[in-house]
């Protein structure tokens, strides 16, 4: 098994139990995966999803860490990896007709950006 001695300097944010869609959360993250920074923040700025402040924040977030703890620039700071995972159902009921209950399910999701800059990804660029 080789090791390799460059070690990868990345920064990341996540953010637990939204409460919307993992579907929906992913149409943004789609669009945003690969771009630089600023790029991402332009994006974001102008498309017309709920998601998209959620998103935003976590993005500057990740971009605040990679500033604060590893001293990187965010002009040199490009999204290297960004999910989307389904989180747990909060599970309610809606009263019916006859005394009965009709189940409703909302959705939750959990959201994890990861930032590395942009000298170690080379060429790689959307």
């Amino acid at each position: 098994m080789e090791t390799d001695n460059k070690s990868k300097v990345e920064a990341r944010a996540s953010a637990r139990y939204l409460k919307m869609s993992a579907n929906k959360a992913r149409r943004v993250i789609n669009q945003i995966r690969g771009r630089s920074y600023e790029q991402a923040l332009i994006l974001l700025e102008f498309m017309p999803y709920r998601a998209c402040y959620a998103i935003l924040q976590l993005i500057s977030s990740a971009a605040a860490n990679a500033n604060h703890n590893l001293g990187l620039s965010k002009a040199n700071l490009f999204i290297s990896e960004a999910k989307v995972d389904e989180s747990t159902l909060l599970k309610r009921f809606q009263p019916r007709a006859q005394g009965r209950g009709y189940p409703i399910h909302k959705p939750t999701c959990h959201i994890t950006i990861t930032m590395i800059e942009k000298t170690e990804m080379g060429t790689w660029e959307k």
